[in-house]
């Protein structure tokens, strides 16, 4: 017998309109607006940062503060420099991928609304066909967008300039029955699952012996910027991240540097130097009593998320990262389970249910 899910047919329809929004570094608003209309009747206020960080609040007013936090922005590309044919040609924002850009499909997100373009590619019968010639690879150098015009100026007329922001089109889908697919689930499957989790809580009727942060952060694609600034307002005194990481099942991971990680084996717990370990032996004595599943994994220096922004905030405070296992990290086919998705949200709320009012993490007292 199948196990019932704890997500809502309204939690879906929601995951499907988030994660189809685009909402890249710098320009998360439309998305953070979205997060936050499907959030409000679960929380008793909210209040947001400059750049556009969105924390909701739950039993404001209480001295101990605890923090549940995700991103919201997406990898994307910047108009950089437009050729006289109409040829346009890009930077990153954030980690994008230019060995996946031939061929596909983008939004450039302008003042006169979307404009569709390609990343074009030429023909394999038309590159390099001189004997003993060398096919290109696909490099920033190379790679560019046609909108449809023959001109710099013909493209300018649709109101693209430098700076205009394009997003792959790429849209959420089911696999299999059992995997989310689609661009951005990292980490807007993060924002999600944050959200369930304030949902559940009101559902529940749960009174919280503390206030909590639902925080969804802007700007982590490109150093955690956005973490860096709305920890330094509510000034915590725990946090829970939540992010992706990766599967390592599939082809082409080495396991020796990145672990051995399981898409559908349950969430992944960290160690390392930003990670607090009495608070992350909570989260683990949590999951084995509450039987569930996850796996573990080693940073070095850092984790890469919000909990390292978190964790040297201000005064420290005492941080965790529980991270879904992902396939295919910044492409358009990010690829997450079901089971996975449900299990953070679990181990999220239950974790919570745990925590005391005043609770001190620290080593020595």
């Amino acid at each position: 017998m199948a196990k019932k899910s704890i997500l809502s047919k309204d939690s879906l329809t929601f995951l499907e309109k988030y994660l189809n929004n685009a909402s890249p570094t710098g320009f998360e608003t439309k998305g953070q607006q979205l997060w936050l209309n499907y959030i409000k009747p679960y929380i008793d206020d909210f209040e947001t940062d400059v750049y556009g960080s969105v924390a909701a609040v739950i039993n404001p007013g209480q001295k101990y503060k605890v923090a549940i936090e995700a991103h919201a922005d997406e990898i994307s590309w910047y108009v950089n420099y437009i050729n006289d044919k109409g040829f346009i040609y890009l930077r990153r924002n954030g980690g994008s991928d230019h060995m996946i850009a031939p061929s596909k499909r983008v939004i450039i997100h302008t003042d006169k609304g979307p404009v569709r373009a390609v990343f074009g590619w030429p023909a394999i019968h038309t590159r390099n066909t001189a004997p003993g010639g060398k096919d290109e690879a696909p490099s920033m150098k190379n790679i560019f967008l046609d909108c449809g015009c023959n001109t710099k100026e013909e493209v300018e007329k649709l109101g693209i300039h430098v700076g205009s922001v394009a997003t792959f089109e790429d849209e959420f889908m089911m696999l299999n029955n059992k995997y989310y697919v689609g661009r951005a689930l990292d980490n807007r499957m993060g924002g999600f699952m944050i959200a369930e989790v304030a949902r559940m809580l009101k559902e529940n009727k749960t009174k919280l012996p503390f206030t909590l942060y639902v925080v969804n952060a802007v700007q982590e694609e490109i150093g955690l910027r956005g973490a860096e600034m709305i920890s330094r307002r509510i000034e915590p005194d725990v946090a829970i991240v939540t992010d992706v990481c990766h599967d390592t099942q599939t082809p082409m991971i080495d396991k020796i540097e990145q672990g051995d990680l399981h898409s559908g084996k349950g969430p992944v717990l960290t160690y390392g130097p930003a990670v607090q370990n009495n608070l992350l032996k909570k989260i683990i004595a949590t999951a084995e009593a509450e039987k569930i599943p996850f796996q573990r994994a080693a940073a070095s220096r850092s984790t890469g998320t919000d909990t390292d922004a978190f964790a040297y905030s201000g005064k420290g405070v005492a941080s965790a990262l529980i991270s879904l296992p992902l396939r295919y990290m910044h492409t358009t086919v990010e690829m997450t389970h079901k089971d996975d998705v449900e299990n953070v949200i679990k181990l999220i709320y239950e974790t919570l249910m745990n925590i005391k009012a005043g609770e001190d993490f620290r080593y020595f007292k």
